[in-house]
């Protein structure tokens, strides 16, 4: 994706959300608005991911703890301390914040599967607590008695379209604030560390506190994702914080594209979508998934969205050719 200015980019923000509001106006069907709810939850929670793969070239196996970890704090706030929802919302950033830094903080030390491997297993930590300690979670059968959902300047989650419009505003909000990092300094510095980590020590960079801040800002933006699911299903169940999540996360990202900040947002989007269409064909998920995989692995060999990029690409770059072989004839 070109670089644009923050107007711009700015701009892009406040029209894709005017057209997310305006999208009930023009129909009642309530699988739409649930399915831009769940894109929401899983978009945030994906292009978090992409953060670290994409952008920092640390390939995650337990990106989900941050996904399970954002539902299961906001929900046990507001089940258990009564705090208005914007106050245990940034609450539940803080704690990802916190448990970011602390797991990082021995994760980024490690490369290439080290690394990978290592937050799976602080993934399956948190997942054990959580089927364990049952007085306080619900074990197996997640958080009981639903969340408590009480209105805030004039916001009742509640209701459907309330939650709905929230969660396009969070959405927005947070590819917004993600795309502003990763065409920040910021951004480019972890891209030199992603092609060469020696080099860009050699320049002077910390590399170690870079990848570190990267891991913590995508674990907080991945409780985001988190606590928009909590609110949706009112509740949190152990599956949020299970391997498969964060297995569904790299998916989605080798499906929609890693090269483009967008991509995914489309990998989340033609992921519901499979989801929502093969599950009703058949029960056979999980091979008709694997076979999409084996397409996309064998056939394009990249992400939508990597596929699209490069081939305006080598249609502009034979064009420039073609000019020149033109304007060097004549």
């Amino acid at each position: 994706m070109p670089k644009l200015s923050v107007r711009t980019e700015l701009l892009v923000a406040f029209a894709a959300l005017a057209v997310l509001a305006m999208l009930p106006a023009f129909t009642s069907s309530k699988a739409l608005v649930d399915f831009v709810i769940r894109a929401a939850a899983f978009g945030l929670f994906a292009t978090s991911l992409n953060l670290l793969v994409g952008y920092g070239g640390m390939v995650s196996f337990g990106h989900g703890l941050f996904f399970g970890l954002g539902a299961y704090s906001f929900g046990l706030l507001m089940q258990r301390t009564g705090l208005p929802i914007p106050v245990a919302f940034a609450l539940t950033l803080v704690i990802s914040a916190l448990s970011g830094l602390v797991i990082g903080a021995i994760c980024v030390r490690l490369k290439e599967i080290y690394f990978a491997f290592v937050t799976l297993a602080f993934q399956m930590l948190l997942h054990s607590l959580i089927v364990s300690w049952v007085p306080l979670t619900g074990g197996d059968q997640g958080l009981l008695g639903g969340i408590p959902r009480p209105t805030f300047f004039g916001v009742n989650l509640a209701n459907h379209i309330h939650l709905y419009m929230t969660s396009a505003v969070l959405l927005v909000v947070g590819l917004l604030l993600m795309r502003q990092i990763a065409q920040s300094p910021f951004g480019y510095t972890l891209r030199m560390i992603r092609d060469n980590p020696g080099r860009t020590s050699f320049l002077g960079v910390n590399v170690f506190r870079t990848k570190l801040t990267a891991f913590v800002l995508a674990g907080v933006f991945a409780s985001a994702g988190g606590t928009i699911m909590s609110l949706f299903v009112s509740s949190a169940y152990p599956d949020f914080a299970y391997w498969t999540m964060s297995g569904e996360a790299i998916f989605i990202i080798m499906l929609g594209g890693t090269s483009t900040f967008l991509g995914p947002m489309v990998g989340t989007v033609v992921l519901l979508l499979l989801n929502d269409v093969v599950t009703r064909i058949t029960p056979h998920y999980g091979l008709v998934l694997g076979i999409v995989i084996l397409l996309f692995a064998l056939g394009l060999r990249k992400g939508i969205t990597d596929f699209i990029v490069e081939w305006f690409d080598d249609r502009r770059t034979a064009r420039i050719t073609a000019a020149d072989a033109e304007e060097g004839a004549r």
